[in-house]
């Protein structure tokens, strides 16, 4: 059995007194990841100025999946694979009621398209869609959804979907940014200073985006579809009231195991498609 040579002390030293809490574990993963010693030195150096590790790397663990992230790139975290669980189980239960057309999946505020690339790992086949307003990101997405056959589209949020997909979305799936504005300022360094502000920020209360996202919602969504949002545990009444007013049912689901809450809604029984429902884009 071949005996891994030892990690460097200096790098270790060098990633524990810049804050690094796992020292040792980031140490072996910019070994691996650098060629030369001066490659080496060069990921070092980024990391102990506060770039995410991810970001360094050029790519994130998510869902067991490596997933492609190039800087300033929304980092996805791991509570919120906990959001594509549940969408995994709306799907899978799509598929055991019988359902025979392959699902039509949007992540939208899609970032690195994370959250898309796995669902399409743990409830494909599916017709999968990614949106984000920053060019940045989307270019991202796109290295980690095409090679899935899915597609990436530029805009804010659904302005930049093509008009095909209305009334045809069997899932939403939404990690909008909740932070509200004035508590982006608390944020650890490596979020506000390395990743875009618009991935962050949800507006003076945090909800800004998911109403946008709700109103619009019930034009898009297929009949029996359904819109999944990522949210906080204290914020999460208020997104099943945001629910309610773009009349959409509203179920609160949670893991305290992740610190992950999500809401999931459909168009409420009775409930048509008219103007309040297509007034936000």
């Amino acid at each position: 059995m071949r005996t891994l040579p030892p990690l460097p002390a200096d790098v270790i030293s060098r990633l524990r007194s810049a804050g690094c809490v796992f020292a040792e574990e980031e140490a072996a993963l910019l070994v691996a990841a650098a060629a030369t010693a001066g490659e080496l030195d060069a990921l070092v150096r980024q990391r102990v100025a506060g770039v995410p590790l991810e970001q360094v790397l050029g790519w994130a663990e998510f869902c067991g999946l490596r997933i492609a992230l190039d800087p300033q790139v929304f980092v996805p975290r791991r509570r919120t694979e906990y959001l594509v669980r549940r969408g995994a189980k709306v799907l899978n239960a799509r598929r055991a009621a019988g359902a025979v057309r392959i699902p039509v999946v949007v992540d939208l505020c899609c970032g690195s398209g994370a959250v898309g690339a796995a669902l399409a790992a743990a409830a494909g086949p599916l017709e999968l869609h990614a949106a984000d307003i920053d060019p940045v990101a989307a270019a991202c997405a796109r290295r980690n959804v095409l090679p899935l056959g899915g597609e990436v589209h530029e805009g804010d949020l659904y302005g930049a979907l093509p008009d095909r997909l209305r009334g045809r979305v069997d899932l939403l799936a939404v990690n909008a940014p909740y932070v509200p504005s004035g508590m982006i300022g608390t944020m650890p360094p490596e979020a506000r200073l390395h990743e875009p502000r618009t991935s962050l920020d949800g507006g003076p209360d945090g909800l800004e985006l998911q109403r946008r996202v709700a109103a619009a919602a019930p034009q898009w969504l297929a009949p029996g579809g359904h819109l999944l949002i990522e949210t906080s545990r204290q914020q999460a009444p208020q997104t099943v009231q945001i629910f309610a007013g773009s009349r959409l049912s509203g179920r609160v689901f949670s893991s305290r195991k992740r610190d992950a809450t999500v809401v999931l809604g459909a168009v409420a029984a009775g409930a048509g498609v008219g103007p309040a429902a297509g007034t936000a884009g």
